[in-house]
């Protein structure tokens, strides 16, 4: 008995010191502002102060969560300086009002503008939110080139069998990945009951994937494939379907596929949830410019040594409508937002992004911590900065 307290009080010693590593390499300030974190509570309901704190540690907040590491390239692709972008547009002004901790503009793989704010800067790594949904969406299409997921049109319950007898069970990859698998779902971030809120929170079944448990017992609103409905639970299921498939996790297979062939320069790291699996429509802690550099990374066809990481065609097929959102000149691809003239995009809460036109080779990627996860007057205002950035290109290449 003697022996086994001191093995119990050594460990417990251990993870003090642990915590008190993690806690400590936190500035004084975002440490300051940690200490009023409500952690029993969603960070969706959280404030501006603390969301503030949070967006960039994430990853060093251990009470909150745990994450798998991604491992930088050795040899980071360079991000040349490019001419200063002449935008006719305070910058100032708009990210003040965004609440932004970055915006970077690359054209033609030049870095054309690089701002910051909140205190934050080029060394740190601030969460993706949804983001990470269209990291997700390219890894699916690196496991159907290597032939792991073997059809798009394969069912969701052929790869996580605890799905037979849901409503996802007649459900294929191509309709997850478009979320327009009809099974009912409310994502209203402003609604502690809603679904989005709730899943995270919920009691496994022993023996099944927390997520599993929670989807399978939603019920059906609509056939497959005849409703786009928007819902970041499909998404994290893509991820289960996904690593049940490549038998590894995500950070691995995004390491391999993605981060260290690209040319990524620092370090990422993936939360997880609650049963140890990579949170696949959210979560995945990044330097802004390794954000702007998988913008260009799928800008060039995902390209390694020659060769698309993804089949054929698919990375248009990803990047184009799939799904009518009910919004003229925009839709939904394969876990990405895409526009009538060619254009497409990565989308988080709070104003994380990263907007992609390939007629102009333009990246356009974003942080920062709005005042709500997604009140349509800053969507609307980062809408209208693309547009001021593709008009000064436009204007730059005629001479005006």
């Amino acid at each position: 008995m003697k022996t086994f307290k001191r093995i119990l009080l050594t460990l417990l010693a251990l993870i003090l010191v642990a915590g008190a590593i993690g806690w400590f390499s936190l500035d004084k300030e975002t440490r300051g502002l940690l200490k009023t974190f409500p952690t029993n509570r969603d960070l969706l309901f959280w404030n501006q102060a603390q969301r503030d704190a949070a967006f960039r540690a994430l990853d060093r907040i251990s009470l909150l969560a745990q994450w798998h590491t991604v491992q930088p390239s050795a040899t980071p692709r360079p991000l040349p300086e490019g001419k200063p972008l002449k935008l006719d547009f305070d910058l100032d002004a708009y990210m003040a009002h965004q609440h932004s901790a970055a915006v970077l503009i690359l054209q033609d793989g030049k870095l054309r503008l690089e701002r910051y704010g909140l205190g934050f800067d080029a060394s740190g790594r601030w969460t993706s939110f949804s983001v990470a949904k269209s990291f997700t969406s390219t890894l699916v299409g690196a496991a159907l080139k290597d032939g792991l997921i073997r059809s798009m049109d394969d069912k969701v319950s052929d790869y996580l069998t605890d799905m037979k007898g849901s409503a996802y069970d007649d459900v294929t990859v191509r309709q997850l990945l478009t979320m327009t698998s009809g099974v009912q779902w409310n994502e209203d971030y402003g609604d502690p009951d809603s679904d989005v809120a709730r899943f995270n929170n919920h009691v496994p079944e022993p023996g099944v994937d927390a997520l599993v448990s929670y989807m399978r017992k939603l019920p059906r609103a609509a056939p497959p494939g005849q409703r786009w409905h928007y819902s970041t639970g499909e998404t994290n299921l893509v991820g289960v379907m996904l690593t049940a498939a490549i038998k590894k996790p995500l950070a691995q297979y995004l390491q391999e596929k993605v981060w260290q062939p690209a040319g990524m320069q620092q370090q990422a790291t993936w939360l997880l949830s609650k049963t140890g699996k990579e949170i696949s429509g959210c979560c995945l802690q990044a330097a802004s410019r390794d954000f702007a550099r998988m913008g260009q990374f799928i800008l060039e066809g995902a390209m390694v040594q020659g060769q698309s990481i993804v089949p054929d065609g698919w990375l248009r097929a990803a990047t184009t409508k799939r799904a009518d959102i009910g919004d003229p000149g925009h839709g939904y691809g394969y876990q990405w937002w895409t526009y009538d003239d060619g254009s497409f995009a990565a989308r988080g809460i709070f104003g994380q992004g990263i907007f992609i036109d390939p007629a102009r080779q333009l990246v356009i990627a974003t942080n920062a911590d709005w005042p709500s996860a997604s009140g349509a007057q800053f969507k609307a205002e980062r809408e209208a900065f693309y547009q001021v950035v593709r008009k000064a290109v436009d204007d730059e290449a005629t001479g005006r």
